[in-house]
């Protein structure tokens, strides 16, 4: 592990959110607050719409390409909004030049399984009927990154790339990296914490929700995979790259080393510019490709 990741470790002091009686809207407003007053980049327009319903936030960098990245945050499902991620994406819309569409989906316990998915389907027509110029490509980071790949799935065709960071896929908890303990950020425990706010009363073993179960991973558009070495998630999502290579997908998979579950939206890590610029570049490689456009 690399010394500053060892060192944001040991300084870590996430709450248990499995305690009786944590306050989680609290704890909610607190991330939100404490992220809107970090340092964030210029970009030509950060507006708030309203799509048919789901708050999101569409950013504009100067002289925009043609094209549209859909962007879904991470958080356990659990956690975070497009505020907590408004840094990161103004970042990703200047690196790639397009337009990205943070989209403020439902989250649990207050709204589980399928809320997110259907909120995600209903900014993707509200996003068509704009019709911004260009193709589209859909992106996210753990809960996210499922939710971005569930999107795909479920709307095959729409989109001409995915980007998929540190994918949180997998409800057992079953793969091998979760063994790496307290040293990566999280562990087993309070990853079935998430799934279980988000799953509800659904079947863990719905593809809609734990999509490594899917029989359609070859309707999917060229799609990037990044894990990090000391991340629990790191087994699941590599697996899943074999599983889309597989069905003749064009797929790569990249382990970013020395480095944990989280690194990737906070710009002190040395390796999140480097993987948000591979991000764009993947994105920036298939949506120029000649082609009928998936809206």
């Amino acid at each position: 592990m690399y010394p500053e990741v060892r060192a944001a470790v040991a300084a870590d002091t996430a709450p248990d959110f499995r305690a009786e009686g944590f306050d989680l809207a609290a704890y909610r407003e607190k991330v939100r607050a404490f992220n809107l007053a970090q340092p964030r980049e210029e970009v030509a327009a950060a507006e708030d719409v309203e799509a048919e319903g789901v708050p999101c936030r569409l950013f504009t960098p100067a002289d925009a390409l043609d094209g549209v990245i859909v962007h879904l945050h991470g958080g356990g499902f659990v956690l975070n909004d497009i505020d907590v991620h408004d840094a990161v994406c103004r970042r990703l819309a200047n690196r790639s030049r397009r337009r990205v569409l943070s989209v403020g989906y439902r989250k649990p316990p207050e709204h589980p399984f399928p809320a997110a998915n259907q909120d995600v389907d209903t900014a993707l027509g509200w996003l068509a009927a704009q019709e911004l110029p260009g193709r589209w490509a859909v992106h996210g980071d753990s809960a996210g990154a499922n939710l971005a790949l569930v999107a795909a799935l479920r709307n095959p065709g729409r989109f001409s790339a995915v980007v998929l960071i540190y994918p949180f896929l997998d409800p057992t908890a079953s793969f091998e990296s979760y063994d790496l303990g307290g040293a990566s950020g999280f562990g087993r425990a309070e990853a079935r914490w998430y799934w279980e706010q988000y799953a509800g009363g659904a079947a863990w073993t719905d593809p809609d929700l734990a999509p490594l179960n899917s029989t359609a991973l070859g309707t999917l558009p060229p799609t990037f995979v990044a894990t990090a070495e000391f991340d629990p998630l790191r087994d699941e999502g590599e697996e899943l790259a074999r599983r889309i290579v597989e069905t003749g997908v064009e797929t790569v998979a990249i382990r970013c080393l020395g480095q944990n579950h989280g690194f990737w939206r906070h710009p002190q890590f040395a390796a999140s510019e480097p993987l948000l610029r591979q991000g764009a570049a993947f994105i920036e490689q298939h949506v120029e490709r000649v082609g009928s456009d998936p809206t």
